[in-house]
């Protein structure tokens, strides 16, 4: 269904006229929880760098202990408020996934936002998650469709708890492969990492539709970091020729890409920003580069059909319900 037109026109802009939004205009975050995921390097790192400088209290969700020491002393530098944590997090094994939910639901204190941003991209080895996914699609989507799951109850503590979901330009070239979603058959790297940014934002429509419909004040958003100088794409992870070509792809790729500093800005604003509109899609102005501000998407993130489909798989696979409560004020959207 095609959105009406005042909901659009903040993702129709033209470019030169956003707004220079920088880490600057971040309100204050005091007293304001937020779990990072892959918070050790990259978006991630300085993701928390900022929120902490700002007040929050950052949970930092790792999977590498050693990269996250590290990272922890460096946001530790940056924080105005509360002491940084560690939490131990690995995307691609619902066990660990329920762990650390179950160590955060269990203080009983609110999560006022939670940041998706780990990821892997385009692997050129068809790995498996530890219940059997495909890598990208158990990482980047599964993963964390189960973690925010798991977390809604501290979320719903909050006042007004927000879900950020980290995508990709990449989504532009997705669609979900019903028919092998995990990848058994024929493994494309490339089309399997579409799949799953595609499949952040159909879970982010979804999100935010649920939350609206159980008449909760959870707001769900998207963003993208265009093109940033990150270490997700590892060309050591290839061999021979195909390592000679993906080297070159990965010095092209940091010669034109913006800082991770700037790239970790929409994410940021989707985090931040007062009085977002739910299934908001923040990206960088020229959507490879530029400061942030609300964009469009492929097409068929806006599809209700696909992403309740997607929803339905997801809660098939990693056998995590959401416990939305019943409310009074609870009405079909």
């Amino acid at each position: 269904m095609t959105k009406a037109l005042p909901d659009r026109i903040g993702e129709i802009v033209p470019p030169l006229l956003a707004r220079r939004w920088t880490v600057a205009d971040i309100p204050d975050q005091t007293g304001i929880t937020a779990v990072v995921t892959g918070a050790n390097s990259g978006l991630g790192l300085r993701t928390a760098e900022a929120l902490a400088a700002k007040g929050a209290h950052v949970v930092m969700a790792c999977r590498n202990e050693l990269k996250a020491a590290t990272a922890l002393e460096q946001v530790s530098a940056a924080a105005t408020g509360p002491k940084p944590e560690v939490l131990p997090l690995d995307l691609a094994d619902l066990t660990s996934v329920r762990r650390a939910a179950d160590h955060l639901d269990v203080r009983g204190a609110p999560v006022d936002l939670l940041i998706n941003n780990a990821g892997v991209m385009a692997l050129p080895r068809h790995l498996r998650t530890a219940d059997g996914f495909d890598a990208q699609f158990g990482t980047n989507h599964l993963g964390h469709y189960a973690l925010t799951g798991r977390l809604l109850p501290a979320l719903l503590r909050s006042p007004n708890p927000r879900v950020v979901t980290v995508s990709s330009i990449a989504a532009w070239g997705g669609m979900i492969n019903w028919l092998d979603p995990n990848w058994r058959i024929v493994y494309l790297r490339w089309l399997a990492y579409s799949q799953s940014k595609l499949a952040n934002l159909l879970f982010t429509a979804e999100l935010d539709r649920r939350a609206r419909a159980t008449g909760t004040n959870l707001t769900a958003v998207a963003a993208h970091p265009g093109l940033s100088a990150t270490n997700l794409y590892d060309a050591g992870a290839e061999k021979g020729t195909a390592a000679t070509f993906a080297a070159l792809q990965q010095r092209l790729l940091f010669a034109l890409a913006q800082s991770d500093h700037r790239g970790a800005l929409p994410q940021l604003y989707a985090a931040t920003t007062p009085g977002l509109r739910g299934n908001s899609y923040c990206g960088p102005a020229f959507e490879t580069f530029g400061y942030p501000r609300r964009t469009l998407r492929n097409p068929l993130a806006y599809s209700r059909l696909e992403a309740r489909r997607l929803w339905e798989l997801s809660e098939d696979l990693t056998g995590v319900s959401y416990d939305w409560p019943a409310r009074a004020n609870a009405r079909e959207v």
